[in-house]
């Protein structure tokens, strides 16, 4: 039988998060500080969301002679982290034996496209670790001034690396479209340029979601640049010195 004092195993995790949950002051997330760090971890998640997850379609028609209606559709799918040159395609052989030759995709695009989504890999983790700090530990986050000093540092890099990441990927996303456009793929292939061959773009790919991840990535940096006027109100740099004055005459006419 079991001590009725002593509190059954059961029970002692709901205890330890109630324990928990206690301690978390979720009415700081209606300040300035705290609502802003909530945007910065969604529209981290966004960001490299949206471009780490997208994926076209590009193609072409050919018809090797254009009195013939035998047409070979070419079809090519590309996506993150958009290295076009590994992206093998098949071209129809109209000069041999009705065979096919394999070609590639032109471009590498990858530096922008990862530096882009490792920065929102980053940025989501940061925000989530300071969320939690602030929300759970505010008094030490108060207390300890090294805390809100660092923090600026950071946010102020991370806002420097968003202007960079998303003016980068912005203008890698445009190398992107232009090699993908079913011209490009057109123009590339050799047997475009017989006499008796017959070659039609197909249908341009659907760069939405691209976009959007450019779009949010300016967007963070709107929110991290915004962000360091709340976090250096935290810090020492921007602490009255009015208090210790007062303090320190309150002292010396206590010595009076």
């Amino acid at each position: 039988m079991s001590d009725p004092g002593v509190p059954a195993a059961g029970d002692k995790a709901p205890r330890l998060q109630d324990r928990i949950l206690t301690g978390v002051r979720w009415g700081r997330l209606l300040e300035p500080l705290g609502f802003i760090k909530v945007l910065e971890w969604l529209f981290a998640i966004f960001a490299f969301g949206a471009c780490g997850s997208f994926s076209g379609e590009t193609g072409a028609t050919v018809r090797c002679d254009g009195d013939t209606k035998e047409m070979s559709v070419i079809s090519v799918q590309f996506g993150y982290p958009f290295r076009l040159y590994q992206i093998p395609f098949e071209m129809p052989d109209c000069e041999g034996e009705g065979g096919t030759r394999t070609l590639h995709l032109v471009g590498d695009f990858s530096a922008p496209a990862e530096f882009f989504v490792t920065l929102g890999v980053f940025s989501f983790l940061y925000a989530m670790a300071a969320l939690v700090l602030y929300l759970r530990f505010h008094s030490l986050y108060g207390e300890n001034k090294k805390l809100p000093t660092a923090d600026f540092c950071v946010t102020v890099c991370f806002a420097f690396l968003w202007l960079v990441a998303a003016a980068a990927w912005g203008k890698g996303l445009s190398d992107v479209k232009a090699a993908t456009r079913p011209g490009s793929l057109t123009a590339a292939m050799a047997v475009c340029q017989g006499t008796d061959v017959v070659c039609s773009a197909g249908s341009t790919p659907a760069m939405g979601l691209a976009n959007i991840s450019v779009l949010f990535g300016f967007l963070n940096f709107v929110l991290w640049a915004g962000n360091c006027w709340f976090v250096l109100r935290e810090t020492p740099w921007r602490a009255p010195a009015a208090p210790r004055d007062a303090a320190a005459e309150q002292g010396a006419i206590d010595k009076q």
